[in-house]
């Protein structure tokens, strides 16, 4: 496995970590869990535009 496969696989699993701190957010403070939805999403779209790309 080269580097060019692992990042994704990394950003993708950070995305999921991040969905859940949303999940464990949301009802406690709105504002993070905002914060680590934007945060995922980027994640998320970074691993897909990596593998596009």
């Amino acid at each position: 496995m080269d580097s060019g496969s692992v990042a994704p696989l990394l950003l993708f699993a950070l995305g999921g970590f991040l969905i859940g701190g949303v999940a464990a957010f949301w009802n406690k403070n709105r504002t993070v869990g905002v914060l680590f939805a934007v945060l995922s999403a980027m994640a998320i779209a970074g691993g897909v535009l990596w593998l596009i790309g």
